[in-house]
């Protein structure tokens, strides 16, 4: 926007935000190092650092800007050094002398608080403490009166006015409903299910503490996808790399080059930002990586950002890769036993965020599930349901509702979206000559469209119903309005394969 200002003549203050976490991030060091190469650009960087993202931040980044913060203000200095300097009678040739020993002397202010900022092309001002506004105006107004680029260190404290945000930083950095007398959730009236997070953190560490090459990698996700569990009980078995996913997925690559066994948890919206060193790094050399989706599908109220509609996606296109979901937390364990076990590439594994299904539990023992093969729940002759993932449940919900009209659907849980387990389904849907899938994910290039090439591959002509998320944005809703709003209840589901099979009376096929 800076540049776009000055090519166009324009005259108006463009400020960047941005929070320390971030700022172990390859695009925010690559606009750092750019932006430091342009001294004539008038550009404001404000850092906002509170020692946190979601969980507290780590690196050498953050230690660094942890001692910037301990150290005393400093941004006016060289400015006022000048200015004395300009008061004593010296010859003007000794101007050159006298701008030298001013960034001497600046150097050295900025030695232990700003250097690598001031070295990088960008005048630093600060800490600052954000919890002062006349503070902040002063230093704003500070920083707008110089050409270049400008960073303003900015020390703030994380949930600050509310005690018990401040004391429980992490807890509070995405709460539902609480007493903001207490801080405490509202009792609820019946237990919920454990979460798909919490599942999948301790089947990890029951089998890591029986496999000590397996090792957990997160990029600044602890705690939401349950990796501070492993972290807690085998803290040499976990890596947090800070927000720099593609750094997680090459640095997974390595391990696995080195017979280890990476279990690289990121929610499936953040994976897309290392998708060059998926394929890359890891399919092109089909190294054993295991990769952990949390949050795929629909999310709810963290908004389109954070939609993981896409994972199925841009993952089933890449070569040597596996892709498998469960429909439950049970199958999830024996996935990740499966994802552990598997060493002839990478594979990946979509599961939703919040509770589970509340079925049983193994509590050791799990058993691999062979490869590309899928399950058969129900059994019909009328209609063929093929759904993955989440969708399973939701799958067998309209499956009960078409039996109220006389239609009897045979459900398949499809497992892999890659490979497909076309031993099975070929022939279920050249038998019964009506097909269904279901996915929670965007019907563009996913399961469904999986399933439709490879009826076509074996020149099984059926009609095909896809359901899915269609071509377009889930905005901010809870999931229940986001599911709704998609067509994707069991009622209007099952409408819609009523529909489909009013205008697809007769099946046709060729063999």
């Amino acid at each position: 926007m800076a540049l776009a200002r000055d090519a166009k003549g324009e005259n108006f203050k463009s400020v960047a935000v941005i929070g320390d976490g971030a700022m172990t991030g390859g695009m925010a060091l690559e606009a750092i190092n750019h932006a430091g190469h342009l001294p004539h650009t008038r550009l404001l960087v404000v850092l906002n650092d509170n020692d946190m993202s979601i969980s507290p931040n780590v690196g050498a980044m953050s230690r660094y800007l942890n001692k910037m913060r301990l150290s005393p203000p400093i941004q006016f200095l060289s400015d006022n050094f000048e200015e004395q300097l300009r008061q004593l009678p010296f010859n003007e040739s000794i101007t050159p002398e006298l701008m030298r020993l001013k960034g001497g002397m600046k150097r050295l202010a900025v030695s232990k608080v700003g250097a690598v900022f001031e070295e990088l092309g960008f005048t630093y001002m600060g800490p600052v403490d954000g919890h002062n506004l006349e503070e902040l105006i002063a230093t704003f107004k500070e920083a707008h009166k110089h050409e270049g680029p400008v960073l303003v260190h900015v020390s703030t404290t994380k949930g600050k006015g509310y005690a018990i945000a401040e004391q429980d930083q992490v807890g509070y950095h995405a709460q539902n409903p609480f007493n903001l007398e207490t801080g405490k959730a509202p009792p609820s009236n019946k237990p919920k299910p454990p979460s798909y997070a919490k599942v999948f953190a301790e089947t990890l560490i029951q089998l890591a503490e029986n496999n000590p090459k397996v090792i957990g990698i997160t990029a600044a996700m602890a705690t939401g996808t349950g990796l501070d569990k492993l972290q807690a009980k085998l803290p040499k078995q976990y890596i947090d790399v800070g927000i720099a996913e593609q750094h997680a997925t090459t640095l997974a690559a390595g391990m696995a080059c080195e017979q280890m066994r990476p279990v690289v948890a990121i929610y499936s919206t953040f994976l897309q930002r290392a998708y060059d060193q998926i394929i890359h790094d890891i399919c092109i050399q089909s190294l054993p990586v295991f990769f952990c989706l949390d949050r795929a599908g629909i999310v709810g109220a963290d908004g389109p950002t954070h939609q993981g509609m896409y994972d199925i996606a841009y993952l089933r296109c890449l070569p040597n890769m596996v892709l498998m979901a469960p429909k439950d937390e049970a199958e999830m364990q024996q996935m990740l036993v499966t994802g552990i076990n598997y060493t002839q590439g990478p594979i990946a594994m979509r599961y939703p965020r919040g509770s589970g299904h509340g079925v049983a539990l193994m509590e050791e023992g799990w058993e691999a599930i062979p490869i590309g093969k899928a399950e058969v729940l129900h059994q019909g002759e009328d209609v063929l349901f093929l759904a993955y993932g989440t969708m399973v449940y939701p799958a067998i919900q309209v499956a009960d509702m078409l039996t109220e009209h006389g239609i009897k659907a045979t459900v398949v849980n499809a497992r892999f979206a890659k490979p497909l387990d076309t031993e099975l389904i070929i022939p279920l849907a050249q038998q019964i000559g009506q097909v269904v899938t279901f996915e929670e994910g965007c019907i563009a290039g996913g399961f469904g469209t999986a399933v439709l090439e490879s009826l076509m591959e074996q020149q099984v002509l059926v009609p095909v119903t896809r359901i899915g998320v269609p071509d377009r944005l889930v905005e901010h809703a809870t999931p229940d309005q986001s599911k709704i709003a998609l067509g994707l209840t069991p009622s209007q589901m099952s409408e819609r394969v009523l529909e489909m099979l009013k205008q697809n009376p007769a099946p046709s096929f060729v063999s």
